[in-house]
């Protein structure tokens, strides 16, 4: 078994990723092809913005930043924040094209450690010359023509496979983009790794789940929220919101999917169907999409146990639960009583809430859905349940 490995070490997930892609390897008896591209030209090439952080909500930011010290943190690997991040890579990648298949991945490891553990600037001849050297690399081949080719010919040809970020996984031409989903990657060569902990002394009694129906991915998480739940020794708090008023009040684009080039929203939709494969549940992406959820919300804030049924009905059954016909029967077939529940939607009390639910949610920092707060840390995204049983215990 063989696997590509894409990867620029401007990329602080991408360093997480190098840290751990040979035990990987190893798990699954698969060898790995270490492949550098310049990550600025797989954005060009798709047509993203250079640095596409510059255009995240401040509460985006935030949570970002969170999420990879705790990713660096979980995975035991020395981190620090480079101040100077960005930096151009140019050379430091021609530097790595240069490199024979031998020399390559001990070189990749001390350029990942002067960016992002040393805090070096990866642009200064004083500090590549010496790490070039003691790799036996010649720096003056980050200036040869054919070096510069050569780069620009492995970055081009990743775009054309479908590669648009890193560090992203390529298993007999299917493509794995995160260091969040090398269990999957692992899944796809026979292996079976686990990602969630065993939760041995809770340290909180209750969680919130922040979610709206009009999210895939909130779905994903519904399925598996009572599960972590229970193993985890917890109660659950449902916090219905209406996603479309948080993108409006800390400025993002109504429909995130919708922004993404063509490769990336190929990607997502594919990575919904890996999850709902991994949680080994049901899925189907809604032909309603975008669904509206006024209504449905209103009603899981009245009976959250009706939750689980709105879910199944947009996400498995393709039901357009924004019609009011609609979600009266999916109600009444999953033995509620849909015309009441329907009727007290319209409840100021209720209106009232679902428009605090969302005001908290945006005070809180947050920038989607799922979301799930421990306390005072947020935990988003369905592929961030295995952290917030780590939180549970650590809190």
């Amino acid at each position: 078994m063989h696997f590509r490995f894409y990867y620029d070490v401007v990329c602080p997930y991408a360093y997480l990723a190098s840290l751990r892609v040979d035990q990987m390897a190893e798990r699954v008896n698969a060898t790995v092809e270490w492949c550098p591209v310049l990550l600025g030209g797989l954005y060009r090439h798709h047509g993203t913005d250079d640095v596409p952080a510059q255009g995240w909500t401040p509460n985006k930011v935030k949570l970002g930043a969170e999420d990879l010290l705790r990713e660096a943190q979980s995975n035991g690997a020395p981190f620090a924040h480079n101040p100077l991040h960005p930096q151009r890579s140019v050379t430091a990648m021609r530097l790595i094209v240069a490199a024979t298949k031998t020399q390559r991945k001990p070189l990749s490891q001390a350029l990942y450690r002067a960016y992002w553990v040393d805090s070096l600037n990866i642009n200064d001849p004083t500090v590549l010359e010496p790490i070039a050297a003691a790799h036996g690399v010649s720096f003056e081949a980050a200036s040869q023509t054919e070096i510069k080719d050569d780069l620009r010919r492995r970055t081009a040809d990743a775009a054309e496979r479908g590669v648009f970020g890193v560090p992203t996984f390529e298993v007999d031409g299917t493509l794995w983009w995160g260091q969040d989903r090398m269990h999957l990657v692992e899944k796809a060569m026979g292996g079976n790794h686990p990602i969630e902990p065993k939760v041995a002394s809770p340290q909180v009694e209750t969680i919130q789940f922040f979610h709206d129906f009009s999210s895939p991915f909130s779905y994903l998480a519904s399925t598996q929220i009572q599960r972590i739940a229970a193993a985890s020794g917890v109660r659950v708090e449902y916090k219905p919101i209406l996603l479309g008023a948080l993108f409006g009040a800390i400025g993002t684009a109504n429909i995130p999917l919708f922004t993404f080039g063509a490769a990336k929203q190929a990607y997502v939709t594919r990575d919904l169907t890996d999850w709902a494969a991994w949680w080994g549940v049901d899925f189907s992406f809604a032909p309603t999409f975008p669904i509206r959820t006024v209504m449905p919300l209103r009603v899981a804030i009245i009976a959250p146990e009706t939750t689980d049924a709105i879910y199944q009905a947009a996400w498995v059954e393709g039901v357009n639960i924004g019609e009011a016909d609609a979600l009266l029967d999916v109600l009444n077939n999953a033995g509620f009583d849909g015309k009441t529940l329907i009727e007290e939607t319209q409840n100021p009390t209720i209106k009232d809430t679902l428009r605090a639910n969302t005001e908290e949610a945006a005070e809180h920092g947050m920038c989607g859905v799922p979301t799930i707060r421990v306390r005072t840390d947020l935990f988003w995204g369905q592929d961030r349940l295995h952290r917030v049983m780590e939180a549970i215990q650590k809190a």
